[in-house]
């Protein structure tokens, strides 16, 4: 059964939701459209938004997960770098879950209750895009940094 997700706007926006959507980074190419997913949706419209407000919170997490792994990320090659990240991230479950208080900390009460409507597949969503980034930056992860 697939359950349905609806962003619905209280009358009045309380003080924190405002302030949480002011700082949130625009995403031009994240389209928005009636007849995609709830899940979808939710991704373009709320975890996007939140995931790249968040990144340098999100490579500093990574950058520490690192060194109580005693640097030996520096030492694998871009191959074994990029799995290292998808096992910090699939198989740890405190680290991912370290992750997804950093995003979800920044969800409006309004988007929360959307949220834990479906929170297994969003999770999945979240957790995907969080990889993807790391990833995708892995020339900011330095052996110098262990300095």
């Amino acid at each position: 059964m697939v359950k349905s997700i609806t962003l619905r706007k209280l009358p009045a926006m309380n003080q924190r939701s405002a302030d949480l959507l002011r700082f949130r980074p625009e995403i031009p190419n994240a389209r928005l459209s009636p007849d995609m997913s709830p899940d979808e949706y939710f991704q373009n419209s709320c975890l996007r938004p939140v995931i790249k407000f968040q990144n340098q919170l999100l490579i500093a997490a990574f950058r520490n997960y690192i060194t109580k792994h005693k640097g030996g990320f520096y030492e694998l090659t871009t191959e074994g770098r990029i799995e290292f990240v998808e096992n910090a991230i699939q198989k740890d479950i405190k680290f991912r879950n370290a992750l997804k208080g950093m995003i979800i900390g920044q969800f409006t009460i309004e988007e929360y209750e959307a949220y834990i409507l479906n929170s297994s597949a969003l999770n999945k969503r979240m957790m995907n895009m969080v990889k993807e980034r790391l990833k995708d930056q892995l020339q900011l992860f330095r052996i110098t940094e262990l300095v």
